[in-house]
């Protein structure tokens, strides 16, 4: 039996992570920007989100990415041979996701490390789901872990 967390160290290795500000650099460039990959839940990107990025739940991606799927998301499943940053909340969703997108066939997939909670540390703008600027605090509320006691391992 594998833990979340070995499962998301065995796939580092095999994908592609971008910082944010090598992000942040990249979208500044005159030329075409990467399609911005926002994998969490859709109530997660309502509340916050990286502006132009599309919001596909991690749960749907694959049905998103292929066509002949109620879920299929034409721009993405033509984007293949196009470069595309997936998000999550810490690069750790975003990571499994760029995974399967390379099995299914993305040759320019790349995870955001420390996903959009490392964006708003390294105080980089976010919107909410009306494309308004989103307050610091509501981001830092957002942003605060709320792991009940029941959710943490048996002690030994």
């Amino acid at each position: 039996m594998k833990t979340y967390s070995q499962l998301v160290e065995e796939c580092l290795p095999l994908i592609k992570e971008v910082l944010p500000w090598d992000l942040e650099e990249r979208l500044a460039q005159n030329i075409k920007p990467p399609i911005l990959l926002d994998v969490r839940e859709t109530d997660e990107f309502n509340a916050m989100h990286i502006r132009n990025s599309i919001n596909v739940p991690r749960g749907i991606l694959e049905g998103a990415c292929d066509y002949g799927y109620e879920e299929t998301v034409p721009a993405l499943a033509a984007a293949r041979d196009e470069e595309v940053v997936v998000i999550c909340r810490s690069g750790r969703r975003s990571a499994l996701a760029a995974l399967v997108m390379q099995h299914m066939g993305y040759t320019q997939v790349s995870s955001l490390k420390t996903g959009i909670r490392g964006w708003f540390e390294y105080d980089q703008p976010m919107v909410d789901q009306n494309n308004k600027a989103v307050d610091e605090d509501a981001a830092e509320d957002f942003f605060t872990p709320r792991v009940a006691p029941e959710q943490m391992p048996p002690a030994n």
